[in-house]
């Protein structure tokens, strides 16, 4: 950790890595979360007291992402329980597909380590969900 790094990352990460994932710390106040064995790796930014967690589904071509599939996204039923999609330009007239979550740490505590496990679990298995959700979009 460099000395620019919130004081709650290195315990967020020694929490992760126990229980059993792969992390690193690209950059300042920011870890990357592997699951080892799926090895679908999200990223997480710290930003004050909130943990933002997110992954990229799929990079597709901007005429893939239609308003059907904008709808599906958005839909209340579309079994995604705790997470939400954004879309970010890629370049090159392509847009990533992203699944996020948070959330709001309080003091470093118990209840803070299950609330970063549980957003993290929670992302992880909404990405399973949304690779159905996104199954239709050509790349």
């Amino acid at each position: 950790m460099t000395a620019t790094t919130s004081p709650l990352l290195g315990p967020i990460h020694a929490l992760l890595a126990e229980k059993g994932y792969e992390v690193s710390e690209p950059a300042p106040d920011t870890l990357t979360i592997r699951e080892v064995e799926s090895g679908v790796a999200a990223h997480a930014v710290l930003q004050g007291d909130i943990l933002f967690l997110s992954l990229v589904c799929t990079v597709a071509p901007k005429a893939a992402i239609t308003p059907e599939l904008m709808a599906s996204m958005l839909a209340a039923d579309n079994g995604i329980s705790t997470s939400y999609f954004q879309l970010y330009d890629a370049g090159n007239g392509k847009l990533a597909v992203t699944l996020n979550n948070f959330c709001k740490l309080e003091d470093g505590g118990p209840q803070d380590e299950d609330e970063v496990l549980s957003c993290v679990h929670f992302l992880l298995v909404d990405v399973m969900t949304a690779r159905k959700v996104l199954s239709g979009l050509s790349s």
